[in-house]
């Protein structure tokens, strides 16, 4: 193997020509390829989000890669975006043990364990199927301002983008049904004083009171100066003062959001609603009692 050739897939790399880096080592034949291209092929195929195949690689080479941090760093990788997190976490426990303090390997070791008990976490006994035959007050005016054609599946992943964010699967499957709306139960019950809110942001953008229409989160939280944490899903009465909000800061923005109220007025005071959404809808009650 020539050092031209291992100079030009270092260029590459860091020109991010990843597809000529996999182009040239393809064309030599697999059994003169050593241990140095393999490790450089399997980078690229990472690179390239071929995960599956860069493991395959890596498994090949796994004898001359054992005492290699680089070796368990790109494993783990692949791992890592194969969701496989706690096989991820064992090859950055052991990068981290043949290179110490590597920044990378760190940062990745924290994200792996963050996410292994994140998907631990969420693995729940299932719930009682909320009924929502008579969750929805249709009015007139509620129809005309917050509801809209319930969502497909690309126009979901498309405000998802919009937000950065991933909605919770029980408001998706909720917005399914009755894409926003005002509900007959609108009052959450606190220590202090209840709040009350006035409607749900549908899944959207025709709509100005859907979570991408002209009155949305977005709009919402940089007109208002609002934390950015999340997204707004609530109207309240009091719409210019407060806002009621999806909180991804302890969940990351794919995880499962608590819900929160924050208080423009109260020097933008954040105070917990429910642990999920699901728990933030079962938890509404009459305005009248």
């Amino acid at each position: 193997m020539s050092e031209n050739l291992l100079e030009q897939l270092e260029l590459w790399h860091e020109e991010d020509e990843i597809q000529e880096i996999v182009d040239a080592i393809e064309e030599i034949d697999p059994e003169e390829r050593d241990y140095v291209l393999n490790s450089h092929l399997g980078r690229a195929l990472n690179n390239l989000g071929r995960y599956e195949e860069a493991l395959e690689l890596f498994e090949e080479i796994a004898e001359e890669g054992e005492e290699d941090p680089l070796w368990h760093f790109r494993v783990g990788f692949c791992h890592y975006y194969l969701k496989q997190y706690d096989e991820a976490i064992r090859e950055f426990e052991i990068a981290d043990k043949l290179d110490p303090e590597d920044e990378d390997t760190l940062e990745f070791l924290a994200l792996s364990r963050r996410k292994a008990a994140k998907k631990k976490s969420t693995v729940k006994k299932p719930v009682q199927k909320f009924d929502f035959s008579n969750f929805w007050d249709d009015s007139e005016y509620a129809l005309d301002t917050y509801v809209s054609e319930p969502p497909s599946d690309e126009l979901i992943a498309s405000v998802e983008e919009e937000l950065v964010f991933k909605l919770p699967a029980f408001y998706t499957s909720m917005m399914k049904l009755h894409n926003g709306g005002i509900p007959h139960n609108t009052r959450i019950p606190l220590e202090q004083e209840d709040l009350e809110i006035s409607g749900f942001l549908g899944i959207g953008r025709d709509k100005s009171q859907s979570l991408c229409g002209a009155a949305g989160s977005r709009v919402r939280i940089e007109e208002g100066g609002y934390p950015e944490i999340g997204v707004v899903i609530c109207d309240t009465p009091a719409a210019e003062h407060e806002v009621v909000m999806l909180d991804y800061r302890s969940s990351g923005n794919d995880g499962e959001p608590e819900v929160v109220h924050v208080d423009k007025d109260n020097n933008y005071k954040i105070t917990k609603l429910a642990n999920n959404f699901e728990a933030f809808i079962r938890g509404l009650v009459s305005a009248e009692n």
